[in-house]
């Protein structure tokens, strides 16, 4: 992965690497240079005009003096490690609405569209008996249902549930607070090799990052940010999972929390939560049906053995990722609105369209009709 001009992402990496510039100052940087690769090479009074602070000038300059990025690249390589940025179609959609979503994602494994159903499953890592059993039952009637498990990768309540989704078949994703390629805990090296086989490691830390007590509270944001839900299984008093609830419900994300022995330790957080407002968990099937889930695995059935036909392709070509409302989509067509709207029920089911709120519809690019026009 070597810094060329057809390929940009090597200067989003090279961004990563410089302590100081998140989210909101790498967007700073973007709209003021235009593209990575010009501010990466730009001059340190440029920088400064830019609006990065003299430390941050001072940390870019001498990184960009070293052969970190350099490192940094050949390590992305030698692992196959993806790097997606805020410019590609394949970056989490959900992730990508939350406000100061991360500009690059390192990713191993794969994500797939599916991957836009998911819910956030998390916990202490101190869980109990109880808590076990409520982790694989919630997690494998997810997985069961077609619905991407999100966790932490940590001890307790998360491992538990991503294995409980690999074991029913399905998908799930681990949101790590250190590179992607370093597994901590280690002893869950099986288990991520797994995750890699069966969805995804990512992490907004570059390779080489180190755990650190530091980097976990914001990688819980990004958990909460690619899931509908967070689901909480157990939690103490200043759990995590706490925080990542926290986090959920400022991104509109609807939390669950499962009740627990008003006495144990590992209850009070869950416990507190419902008192605050957060939805009481006594089946899983209520979080199927809270957030209308239970067609999902109907939808990727239908999305692989459903026909395309000329109106689908039609109206496909016509929506991108730009909401366009129902009647604007029937005026470009010029097709009878009772086409249109028998045509877009099919698609979404089949995940060609996702529709947005207010009859307004969006293109899937992953998705590809085999039909062309013109056949």
């Amino acid at each position: 992965m070597g810094c060329n001009l057809s390929d940009p992402r090597p200067f989003w990496v090279a961004f990563s690497l410089v302590k100081g510039i998140g989210a909101v100052r790498f967007r700073a940087v973007l709209d003021y240079f235009g593209n990575p690769e010009i501010a990466w090479n730009a001059p340190a009074e440029a920088l400064r005009a830019a609006g990065l602070g003299e430390r941050t000038v001072e940390n870019l300059v001498s990184l960009r003096a070293s052969d970190a990025l350099e490192r940094a690249l050949n390590r992305i390589e030698t692992l196959g490690i993806t790097v997606l940025t805020w410019e590609d179609t394949a970056y989490p959609r959900r992730l990508k609405e939350i406000e100061q979503p991360p500009p690059v994602l390192y990713l191993r494994g794969e994500l797939q569209v599916e991957d836009d159903w998911a819910v956030a499953v998390v916990g202490t890592r101190r869980l109990t008996p109880y808590g076990r059993q409520v982790a694989q039952e919630v997690a494998s009637t997810l997985a069961r249902n077609g619905v991407t498990v999100v966790s932490g990768l940590a001890r307790g309540v998360d491992a538990v549930a991503h294995q409980a989704a690999l074991s029913a078949g399905g998908r799930t994703l681990a949101v790590l607070g250190n590179g992607v390629d370093i597994v901590y805990p280690p002893e869950h090296r099986r288990l991520a090799e797994q995750i890699i086989a069966q969805g995804a490691l990512l992490s907004d830390y570059p390779p080489g990052t180190q755990p650190d007590a530091a980097n976990f509270p914001p990688r819980n944001r990004l958990i909460s940010g690619l899931g509908m839900a967070v689901v909480i299984i157990e939690a103490g008093k200043t759990s995590g999972a706490l925080i990542t609830a926290a986090f959920a419900a400022d991104q509109g994300r609807d939390v669950f929390a499962v009740p627990g022995n008003i006495t144990a330790l590992q209850s009070q957080g869950t416990n507190r939560l419902i008192r605050d407002g957060a939805r009481p968990l006594l089946d899983p099937q209520e979080i199927l049906e809270a957030l209308d889930l239970t067609m999902v695995a109907e939808q990727r059935t239908a999305r692989v053995v459903l026909p395309t036909d000329p109106i689908e392709a039609q109206l496909f070509t016509v929506l991108g990722q730009e909401p366009l409302h129902i009647d604007e989509i029937r005026g470009r067509t010029d097709l009878p609105i009772e086409k249109v709207t028998a045509a877009l029920a099919l698609m979404e089911l089949k995940g060609m369209v996702r529709q947005v709120g207010g009859m307004n519809y969006v293109g899937v690019r992953e998705a590809r009709p085999e039909y062309t026009l013109g056949e």
